[in-house]
């Protein structure tokens, strides 16, 4: 193999905090190189670099052996450099079709024969999306189908995925990595971005390890371990306690009075007839494929959306039946959801870090005066960033200049500033860094210490297993299966989730 793209002491800053310093990063042709860090690592920033949709302060980039700087994406498109972004790019008023083709259009476009295109070349992706649907009906999942579809398409000699397999199921995944392989075969160049380690070790021929904005190591896939990677990582082994099975039942937190009562709840055919009950003082964790009801049902009790009118069931708080029209009310009876879709529906990304955690304070009614106080903003801002661990250089940073990672911090923040008594989590560490997955995972533990009922919808069987204090299983539209996380194994989880 030889190098497709060399980049040489590559720097960047950010209105003077350095996001990456003096890096060396080499791309073979046809090789499938991993990029791991925590968040605010850099990895995001090279590769933006590499994309054209950011220029570097400093160093030198060649491609195919040619000296290259690109100002755009469109420029590194045309010379064969594509990037799946780690938030979607998509246009939300337009179809899968219309998307797969943006910018790539004929001078005469029928739109029939572009959705019959669109359907053959989701089908040979194995990618069950309908090319006729809008983009803004779409969710997570299916949205990152699109964006990988539409990068694959453009036949370019480089791919880059950004976290590409936050929102896919397990068997979308081996479908996903089962394309990365053919791309291979092609002599496609892929660069690969994932906080799923065991992911970056199964599918990856090197790796290439950031650390602050620096080049730790760069090596062939076989001399790392996930021990090894991580403590590359952040300078220590966290994989031990990050997702320990909770074996013993002792350990398991008690359950305090019941929170929350769902008795055949239905909405259409996404939710039915659906029953459960939560306490507080404990970590409920609710596992299931996607499209088993899990958020809708959330949404459903946040009062985001609306359960059927007739036989639609019953949820009580506090053992009050409750029916919420507008999710203000649901927050000022103190339930709250934290969304999957950061980007979407999470966060103003153009208002600074203080103004978005003053939005939730303000959304739950709690300020005592109708007019915006600026210096009790900037307090709650400090107060909640120390607490969070929120990096940035101040609380007037935009959002949309944070990492992932604390980006999900903010909305977390801005959840908690409204003072829950019952919170939902719905993929709280999606897209995240084993550093911010472990505060994270403090974070939650120590809501349920504090005595609320903390509800937990995670993809991933390691995190439900080691967060939850009950294990709940979603299957069509209802909750199926509960478990003690003491008493079960993944395999029992998986099965009672698809059987």
């Amino acid at each position: 193999m030889s190098a497709l793209i060399e980049m040489r002491k590559i720097a960047k800053s950010y209105r003077g905090a350095v996001a990456l310093k003096d890096v060396d990063f080499t791309l073979e042709e046809g090789e499938i190189h991993a990029l791991v860090g925590e968040n605010g690592a850099g990895k995001s920033t090279l590769t933006k670099i590499m994309a054209g949709a950011v220029e570097a302060d400093g160093g030198t980039m060649l491609f195919a052996g040619e000296p290259v700087a690109f100002r755009a994406p469109a420029e590194a498109l045309a010379a064969g450099i594509a990037m799946v972004f780690q938030e979607t790019s998509l246009v939300p008023s337009m179809t899968v079709a219309q998307n797969l083709y943006l910018g790539d259009e004929p001078f005469l476009t029928r739109l029939r024969g572009v959705q019959v295109a669109a359907q053959q070349f989701l089908q040979s992706l194995n990618f069950t999306v309908d090319p006729g649907a809008l983009v803004s009906t779409l969710g997570a999942a299916k949205r990152q189908m699109v964006e990988i579809a539409r990068a694959v398409r453009l036949r370019a000699r480089v791919i880059i995925f950004d976290e590409p397999t936050a929102t896919l199921t397990p068997e979308e995944k081996r479908y996903f990595f089962a394309l990365l392989r053919r791309l291979k075969a092609r002599g496609v160049s892929i660069v690969f971005i994932s906080h799923a380690l065991e992911e970056a070790l199964r599918i990856s021929d090197r790796i290439t390890i950031l650390r602050d904005g620096g080049l730790v190591t760069t090596g062939e896939t076989p001399s790392f371990t996930r021990d090894s990677i991580i403590a590359a990582m952040v300078g220590r082994v966290l994989s031990g306690e990050l997702y320990r099975k909770r074996d013993d039942i002792a350990g398991l937190r008690r359950a305090g009075d019941k929170a929350l009562s769902v008795q055949d709840v239905s909405m259409g055919n996404i939710v039915r007839n659906n029953a459960f009950s939560v306490f507080y003082a404990q970590v409920t964790g609710i596992f299931g494929l996607i499209g088993s009801g899990r958020t809708e049902t959330a949404k459903i009790i946040a009062g985001i959306y609306k359960r059927d009118f007739v036989r639609g069931g019953e949820i009580e708080r506090d053992g009050q039946p409750i029916r919420y029209r507008v999710p203000r009310q649901a927050m000022q009876d103190g339930i709250v959801y934290v969304t999957e879709d950061r980007k979407l529906e999470g966060f103003f990304e153009t208002k600074s870090i203080a103004e978005n955690l003053y939005s939730g304070y303000l959304a739950a009614g709690l300020n005592r005066s109708v007019v915006v106080s600026m210096r009790e903003m900037a307090r709650l801002a400090e107060t909640w960033r120390k607490t969070l661990n929120i990096r940035a250089l101040e609380s007037n940073e935009r959002v949309v200049e944070l990492s992932g990672g604390n980006q999900q911090k903010v909305v977390i923040g801005k959840s908690l500033v409204q003072k829950p008594r019952i919170i939902i989590f719905d993929e709280p560490t999606r897209g995240v860094d084993v550093g911010a997955i472990a505060e994270i995972h403090a974070l939650i533990g120590g809501l349920a210490d504090e005595g609320l009922a903390v509800i937990v919808i995670s993809s991933y069987l390691p995190e439900i297993m080691n967060l939850s204090d009950r294990i709940l299983v979603f299957r069509q539209g209802r909750c199926v299966e509960e478990f003690s996380p003491a008493e079960v194994d993944e395999e029992r989880i998986m099965y009672a989730a698809v059987h």
